[in-house]
């Protein structure tokens, strides 16, 4: 049933963006074509109470994942109204032939081998390969049941597999018909366990959705893309081509990254990522997720995030290891590691502590950590904070590894870069007690955490809460209109989101996890990251 909107909300609400009013407009679908308001604002009564919205890091878990950080949504403490369209025109490009409803998006991509939709399997050599090959090869032959049977099948051989849950539904989508469908880029091949937690969080909201469909008839589909480097604009074209993808999710700040949201935002395809997405928070504490330009906001998000880092970072090495006396070790041929160091060096000053050394190390440069470390300690330092990006975790291990044998040892602190089986796995001892700075942190008593962990048979990282949100916002957007300028619409008018992290508030600190012994760590570690309290 149609409705009309003048843009003047006919209830209370607090959280309304209102942008004016307008001329009377017609509307069929949830929200306002014209101005962004939903329907339900045109109602006399007041709505629903909504449960209270804690701000959430969404974009960060963009950043952080790819290229120095980089995939979904950042935490930005400034709003943007600007739309996702212009911007620029995308640098040049494979040409790629348009792909029609009812074929797989990898038919006729010039990256047809890092895209899939169920039809072939991009993380292989897991216990279940043998089941995820059997419903590969009936999803190619779009035999659903046999898919559906098969890739059931392997998620009860390897519960923990994301992309075999990602399968399962996305053959029950296509089955169903007519799906409602998203594309997540993931960088499988540069760093398979990160791929593999930003895609459980996706498949959680995935399979959450499909139980309860809000369009009736249409379940979610998820596009697993594979961000190879040298493939990431030739990716955005073939997702561009494909006129079933109502939006993306992923990429990060690099330049490749940048070219291809240019790519998106000349079609009209909306991408949520670090660089064409904020979040505002208004005075109740409420947050609002927005569509913005390119060139408007560029990483201004990542240093939002990287301030607050500085600040968290710094207090805590002042209050355990007063005075704070840091050494920093970062590599600058990375945009994260580059500014988070930068930042430290603001923020370290304004606690009362001091940064005594700051040693940057070069993808290919020579590096001797126990030397590195022996500086450290002469030049004063009791805290090393390493802010090396995703590239430099052998470093940052072999760094861990020296300074056990340094007497006394120096306090090891972290980014989000560092919290990852690797480190826990290959620092052994070494890492004992790291303390890391992550967007969110798990929770035994937290309803998120309790859930996931029943689902994946085990913890789950910052990485699959931030992309579980980020899933939500961006199916929210397209089933409040299942087309692409509908969602672009939705998302450049803004929508409420709201979040995992329930204990603590972004706006006021990032979240702190130390590395213990216990059972709960990856298979070959006796460590696990537990919360800083």
């Amino acid at each position: 049933m149609s409705w009309t909107c003048d843009g003047v909300p006919k209830n209370s609400r607090e959280s309304y963006n209102v942008s004016g009013p307008h001329p009377p407009y017609d509307n069929d679908g949830l929200i306002c074509m014209s101005c962004g308001l939903p329907k339900e604002a045109m109602v006399d009564q007041p709505p629903e109470p909504r449960l209270p919205i804690k701000p959430i890091l969404m974009a960060l878990a963009g950043v952080l994942v790819l290229g120095g950080g980089g995939f979904g949504l950042y935490k930005a403490l400034s709003g943007g109204s600007s739309g996702p369209t212009g911007g620029g025109t995308p640098s040049s490009s494979p040409t790629t032939t348009a792909v029609s409803p009812g074929e797989f998006l990898s038919s006729k991509a010039v990256s047809a081998p890092l895209i899939s939709q169920g039809e072939k399997i991009l993380l292989a050599g897991g216990k279940a390969d043998a089941e995820k090959q059997a419903g590969a090869a009936a999803f190619v032959g779009k035999n659903w049941d046999e898919a559906i049977a098969k890739y059931e099948a392997a998620t009860k051989t390897d519960p923990n597999d994301p992309e075999t849950k990602i399968y399962l539904n996305n053959a029950a989508a296509q089955k169903t018909g007519n799906p409602l469908t998203i594309a997540v880029v993931v960088p499988i091949g540069a760093s398979a366990d990160a791929a593999k937690e930003v895609l459980r969080g996706a498949a959680l909201y995935q399979d959450q959705f499909n139980k309860s469909p809000t369009v009736p008839g249409r379940l979610l589909e998820i596009v697993i893309v594979n961000d190879e480097v040298g493939k990431t604009v030739s990716i955005a074209q073939d997702l561009v081509n494909s006129p079933n993808v109502l939006g993306v999710l992923g990429h990060g700040i690099d330049s490749s990254s940048q070219d291809a949201i240019k790519t998106y935002e000349t079609a009209g395809l909306a991408a949520i990522s670090p660089v064409s997405s904020s979040v505002s928070i208004d005075a109740a504490n409420k947050a609002t997720l927005k569509l913005t330009k390119l060139l408007e906001k560029t990483d201004e998000m990542l240093k939002v995030y990287l301030q607050k880092v500085g600040e968290t970072v710094a207090n805590y090495a002042n209050k355990n290891h007063s005075p704070g006396a840091i050494a920093i070790f970062y590599n600058s041929d990375s945009v994260y590691s580059k500014q988070l160091k930068e930042l430290l060096v603001v923020e370290v000053p304004k606690a009362s502590g001091k940064i005594v050394q700051e040693v940057d190390i070069k993808a290919g440069a020579t590096f001797d950590a126990k030397s590195a470390v022996a500086d450290a300690s002469k030049a004063g330092a009791n805290v090393v904070f390493m802010a090396m990006s995703k590239d430099q975790v052998e470093q940052a291990i072999a760094i861990a590894i020296a300074n056990k044998d340094t007497s006394p040892p120096l306090a090891l602190m972290g980014g989000s870069e560092l919290y990852n089986p690797t480190t826990l796995i290959k620092g052994g001892d070494a890492i004992k007690d790291l303390v890391l700075a992550v967007p969110w942190r798990w929770e035994k008593d937290d309803p998120f955490s309790k859930q996931a962990s029943e689902i994946w048979k085990g913890r789950v990282s910052w990485r699959t809460a931030t992309a579980f949100d980020a899933t939500q916002a961006l199916t929210a957007a397209i089933t409040s209109n299942p087309t692409r300028e509908g969602t672009v619409k939705f998302l450049t008018a803004g929508t409420l989101i709201s979040g995992t992290a329930k204990e603590f508030d972004l706006l006021k600190e990032i979240p702190l996890v130390k590395a213990v012994e216990g059972k709960d760590g990856p298979p070959g570690s006796k460590y696990q990251f537990d919360a800083i309290k």
